[in-house]
């Protein structure tokens, strides 16, 4: 098993199977377009709903047990929370449209992908790298 630990943010704005369907089907697609295979995704209870989509995939669902969580993704959670808090106190506002919140979000992810993971597949090559092919260009971004 290979760790790319390349992440993703969607913005959803109702948790219909649907709605559910496409934004898991965006990521797939970003990793199938590189050549990566999903074996099996583990997630919560809400997204059972895509169950068969996944399964015609070739993908197996682990869906953890009520009032329990995936370790890893709720220790990543955190980490991108901590970091939309902190750029959140920054800002000079009191009230904050969902539009900042999400971009916020977007660029906390963004910058995760954007190093190379301790246990990841690469000691060099950040996730952003190996699966967008877009390296950072600090000329640019700095």
């Amino acid at each position: 098993m290979i760790n790319i630990n390349f992440s993703t943010a969607e913005l959803i704005y109702d948790k219909t199977s649907r709605m559910i369907k496409t934004s898991i089907q965006q990521v797939v697609h970003v990793y199938q377009a590189r050549s990566f295979w999903f074996l099996n995704i583990s997630c919560d209870g809400g997204f059972e709903c895509v169950r068969n989509l996944l399964s015609e995939m070739g993908i197996t669902l682990y869906v953890t047990s009520r009032n329990e969580h995936v370790p890893k993704i709720e220790i990543y959670i955190r980490s991108v929370k901590e970091r939309v808090q902190s750029i959140r106190h920054t800002l000079p506002l009191k009230n904050y449209l969902p539009r900042i919140i999400s971009e916020v979000v977007y660029n906390a992810v963004f910058w995760l992908n954007s190093f190379p993971h301790t246990d990841g597949v690469h000691a060099t090559t950040s996730p952003r790298t190996l699966l967008m092919e877009l390296a950072i260009d600090y000329h640019k971004l700095f």
